[in-house]
């Protein structure tokens, strides 16, 4: 599966100015940023490793998928309450995330620094939503 761009923002002439500006809320969040740059790290692990079983492939990437997908939507809740549930459904698609990877280890199907290097991101996104989350007590 290859995801092809539809659209590239303009570097010059008209819209280029709104480049370095984020249009949603989410965009402008850290864990947002970093979200997206091992989301992005671990889909191209697997869609380069394809004798990765299809199902745990399937399960990984939209545990990951999700991590980030729920960030976003949360973030534009506007009740606490809802903002807090999906930044905790976020962060329970980490641990899966985690126990999918542990087990594609145990399978052999990922190299030592590249296990440690997602299972190091993933530490950090779960502390940084439990940041989040702690944050909308109610």
């Amino acid at each position: 599966m290859r995801f092809i761009t539809i659209f590239a923002p303009a570097t010059e002439g008209p819209g280029a100015e709104f480049n370095n500006k984020s249009m949603f809320d989410f965009e402008k969040l850290d864990v947002y940023q970093v979200v997206k740059n091992y989301s992005s790290k671990v889909l191209r692990f697997i869609f380069s490793h394809p004798a990765i079983d299809p199902y745990l492939q399937e399960q990984w990437k939209r545990a990951t998928l999700n991590i980030i997908l729920n960030l976003a939507e949360g973030t534009g809740r506007m009740v606490n309450v809802e903002k807090k549930q999906f930044l905790t459904e976020s962060r329970g698609n980490v641990f899966e995330s985690v126990a999918i990877l542990e087990l594609v280890k145990a399978l052999g199907f990922i190299e030592e620094d590249s296990f440690k290097e997602f299972y190091d991101g993933y530490e950090q996104i779960s502390k940084m939503l439990l940041g989040m989350i702690r944050s909308y007590a109610v």
